[in-house]
């Protein structure tokens, strides 16, 4: 019998021990459910790509998908599509704020990387450097939220650009400049000519304009930056049905998940985030579960562990895990209720607690549960017990190809029943006709 799966993702679960808590906020959590679950499936370590390289979340979901390195486009391709910004095959998308900066003998430098500023007068600045040309090249700007936006550039144009943002305070603002392996190609220089050539323009604008010189009066830092980052442009990809043969759908809240959907064809549900992690990641499941006679493969994600750790706070991240926990309870009856399911539960990456890092790379938990799973012995679900349990580590498609063996889809070495050889079984072929 073919089953279906459901993967709930909680972003940025893994992290490191901290002796005020007695170990990771996973180890230190409350979290009954997830245990229950540890001990009638398997567990393990999961890192979608290799110990100690951390990873953006775009990124790692990306590999989690069964996919290369090389498949990725840049966060900046995601966000645009994401935002439903117009950016097609060819174009570079920058994932681009407004922030402060301060001149010192001719260098700019980051004043400060998120100055307060009200959404009416935000809209009134993105719209005065919304439109540029370089040469061939034409720059715009989409305000999307807040201070943040995506910078397009069309033309003959390349992704091979640095960033202009150091993420520091009281730093140099980095030049934009091509890629070392590819700064003398043409295309490269006219593309960071060009990002500059806006980057200058729009700070002469912004610096001039009425709302800088009222904030000046009131003692407020200037708006006067476009910093970038991250650009992206987009690659010809297999979707994820041709290369699993499940059809699928993401189940989140960001945009950078719709657009990642987009790039590889899985369907996305877009949901909303409240101050209940547990009471959002319950809504999920069983929006998920009403959805699996149309699904194969149903990606649940929740940032809630993520952001909490980003606020360097682990015990606000502990308390957020035991949201969570209480919210999968909930659900277990509606999950354990289907005798053709697949659960899987795990993270994306770890995101340090405390420290300088964004994320690290250390190893997250897997529980893999259901019907014909092998049950291992370990009782506790998260970084320490996990990795005694019967799937030891696995890295990158691994994952994808655990979920296509539990599910009975996975192809056996050696047969040919379709002209074009994937990894999941049956394969798609014409039928045998007689005539």
């Amino acid at each position: 019998m073919l089953k279906k799966c459901i993967l709930i993702l909680l972003d940025g679960l893994g992290d490191r021990s901290y002796p005020e808590i007695g170990g990771t906020p996973l180890q230190a959590a409350k979290t009954p459910n997830l245990n229950k679950i540890s001990k009638s499936g398997s567990n393990g370590l999961y890192h979608s790509l290799m110990y100690g390289y951390p990873l953006s979340s775009e990124i790692a979901h990306l590999l989690i998908f069964g996919y290369r390195l090389e498949d990725f486009c840049g966060r900046g391709a995601f966000e645009a599509l994401g935002y439903g910004v117009d950016f097609k095959m060819g174009d570079v998308a920058f994932m681009a704020k407004f922030t402060s900066v301060k001149n010192e003998n001719g260098i700019l430098k980051v004043a400060d990387p998120n100055p307060l500023l009200t959404d009416e007068d935000a809209l009134t600045l993105s719209e005065l450097v919304n439109t540029y040309n370089s040469g061939d090249i034409k720059l715009n700007f989409t305000l999307t939220k807040s201070l943040i936006g995506i910078l397009t550039l069309r033309g003959d144009v390349s992704p091979f650009i640095t960033d202009t943002d150091p993420f520091l305070k009281n730093v140099p603002v980095p030049e934009p400049s091509g890629w070392k392996d590819f700064e003398k190609l043409e295309t490269v220089q006219n593309s960071a000519k060009a990002l500059k050539d806006y980057i200058l323009w729009s700070h002469e604008k912004l610096s001039g304009h009425e709302i800088n010189k009222k904030r000046k009066g009131e003692g407020l830092p200037p708006v006067n930056f476009v910093m970038t980052q991250r650009p992206g442009a987009l690659k010809p990809v297999k979707s994820f049905h041709d290369r699993w043969g499940m059809k699928g759908c993401f189940i989140a809240s960001g945009a950078v998940y719709k657009g990642l959907s987009e790039y590889i064809g899985l369907d996305f549900h877009k949901v909303n985030d409240s101050n209940s992690p547990g009471k959002d990641i319950e809504e999920r499941i069983h929006f998920a579960l009403n959805m699996l006679d149309k699904y194969d493969y149903i990606h649940i994600h929740t940032k809630a562990p993520d952001e909490a750790a980003h606020k360097k706070d682990p015990l606000l991240k502990k308390k957020v895990i035991e949201s969570l926990d209480s919210g999968i309870g909930r659900a277990m009856n509606a999950l354990n209720s289907r005798d053709d399911l697949l659960l899987v539960i795990t993270a994306d990456h770890s995101t340090p607690s405390e420290g300088p890092l964004i994320h690290s790379g250390e190893p997250v938990p897997v529980i893999f549960h259901g019907k014909g799973v092998r049950i291992d012995r370990i009782k506790k679900f998260d970084e320490i017990s996990c990795a005694g349990g019967a799937l030891g580590l696995m890295r990158g498609r691994e994952l994808m190809m655990m979920v296509l063996n539990y599910i009975n889809r996975t192809r056996l070495a050696g047969i040919a029943d379709s002209p074009v050889l994937r990894d999941f079984w049956p394969g798609e072929y014409k039928p045998f006709r007689t005539g």
